[in-house]
């Protein structure tokens, strides 16, 4: 199976400006890695239909699915809808659907700010979840989600499960030999496997080891030759423990 891959559009002026922290990226980094989606691309932007157009048609074109975070609302600096429609060179329509979703929900106060909320790409989907009453909106392989951090979990746990593809393995293994004694070591494993990933991670503010080795990868028997292979190089004393997630 390829192994799918992904992009996080950030889309606020409030992030970039320090008025509001970022925890959509944060939350989706782990979210997509327990779904065994590899995360290739992370952005922030501001509130600018040319930069989120950019954005959205370099990612949608290079990667699986895009994500993008924040500027969908009915006020003047929600600007993430036109933008994707740009960036696939389409109309803003009022998908209808949406529109009775509106009506039922707002009933007899129903105005022009709130039908904005129906606004879309032509020929958006809607996307729904279990427990989801508001469903997603995705165009091409860009998903919509909101920028405020509740609405945003919430959404993407919903719909979640159908990203889910074959999950990561990894070995961790912890030395007390220190990094720069062990990089070579580490260059020629990194050479000779390349059918997996290689991370090293010096501590300096804890006693019961110095680095931290992981060996990551999409097949079992690939971590496990690495891990061999490192586990005949590193020094047996120094050796302070294996870990692995699919054990």
């Amino acid at each position: 199976m390829r192994q799918k891959t992904a992009a996080i559009i950030v889309i606020g002026n409030e992030i970039l400006t320090g008025k509001s922290a970022d925890q959509n990226a944060s939350f989706l980094i782990k979210e997509l890695y327990a779904l065994g989606v590899a995360l290739r691309y992370v952005v922030i932007i501001p509130d600018e239909v040319d930069e989120i157009a950019k954005a959205v048609r370099e990612s949608a074109a290079k990667y699986d699915y895009v994500f993008t975070s924040g500027g969908v609302g009915p006020t003047h600096d929600d600007l993430t809808i036109p933008s994707i429609a740009r960036a696939f060179n389409r109309e803003v329509v009022r998908h209808p659907e949406l529109v009775a979703l509106l009506q039922g929900f707002f009933g007899d106060k129903m105005d022009e700010p709130r039908l904005r909320l129906a606004d879309a790409p032509q020929d958006s989907r809607l996307v729904y979840g279990k427990d989801l009453t508001w469903p997603v909106l995705a165009t091409e392989n860009v998903y919509i989600l909101p920028g405020v951090p509740e609405y945003f979990r919430r959404k993407f746990a919903a719909i979640s499960e159908q990203f889910r593809g074959e999950p990561f393995y990894v070995c961790a293994i912890y030395t007390l030999e220190e990094e720069l004694d062990i990089a070579e070591r580490l260059d020629a494993l990194a050479a000779q496997h390349t059918d997996v990933e290689i991370g090293s991670y010096p501590v300096f503010s804890r006693d019961d080891y110095r680095v931290k080795v992981t060996i990551e990868a999409k097949e079992v028997a690939a971590v496990e030759r690495a891990r061999d292979a490192l586990l005949a190089q590193l020094k047996a004393d120094k050796l302070v423990k294996t870990e692995a997630n699919y054990e």
